[in-house]
């Protein structure tokens, strides 16, 4: 951890001008089209609501039906009369997501899927806040909404991301592992909580055209990786 604080003071000025140089010339995607609320299947209920960012809200998909709730909703339809609520944004830090959430009306869910770490890596939010701002989210989602089992889908290796040059790219993928890590530990603290690593092999066919969101493939992964933790929600 030293080391990495040291090398990001003696890089600070060259990562700097690396982060304006990506903003700057990353391909922006859209948010695909399609129903972000929905029911599907037959069985026993799983009421499922979904937060996050970009990824949750399925950048780099040609359609909500190829992005991440799309394919979930294929798989747990099978066996669950499956219903879904997606409150998901491009840009979205946890900081973002809480207050997003606080503004909703009350409803009960069975279990939450959460998405997040991605921009506050990218906006340097460091380990001991991000942890506070974790525990204030697992709250509301637990006290407002009913939620009783949240299901943390892991970072992203992001030292694979190929939009982001090097040493950029090596640094941001040093400090999602952190917060992965920490979020790993909160999560196996808690039987109300589960850590889901984002296991994918990040090959070139796993990122969308922008070098950075998912793409339709990966989401398919995703969806396969997520599934039987859901299919053992009560």
């Amino acid at each position: 951890m030293a080391v990495l604080m040291l090398a990001k003071i003696a890089l600070s000025p060259l990562l700097a001008v690396q982060a304006l140089q990506v903003r700057a010339r990353a391909l922006q995607l859209p948010e695909p089209d399609g129903t972000r609320t929905g029911q599907a299947g037959q069985g026993a209920p799983l009421r499922l609501l979904i937060v996050g960012d970009s990824s949750a809200a399925g950048v780099g998909a040609s359609h909500q039906t190829r992005a991440l709730t799309g394919q979930l909703s294929e798989r747990l339809s099978v066996q669950h009369n499956f219903s879904w609520q997606l409150e998901a944004k491009t840009g979205a830090t946890t900081a973002l997501t809480i207050a997003h959430l606080n503004a909703l009306p009350a409803q009960a869910f069975d279990a939450a899927l959460v998405v997040l770490g991605v921009n506050d890596v990218t906006r340097l939010v460091r380990p001991k806040v991000w942890l506070e701002q974790q525990q204030t989210l697992h709250s509301l989602l637990q006290h407002k909404f009913e939620i009783q089992h949240i299901y943390r889908s892991g970072l992203p290796p992001m030292a694979h991301f190929s939009l982001l040059p090097q040493p950029l790219r090596r640094i941001l993928g040093a400090d999602a592992a952190r917060l992965d890590h920490a979020l790993a530990q909160l999560c196996a603290a808690s039987t109300a909580l589960t850590h889901i690593p984002l296991d994918l092999p990040f090959a070139s066919e796993y990122l969308a055209e922008d070098g950075f969101h998912p793409s339709e493939a990966a989401y398919a992964r995703w969806a396969e990786l997520l599934t039987p933790h859901f299919l053992k929600t009560p």
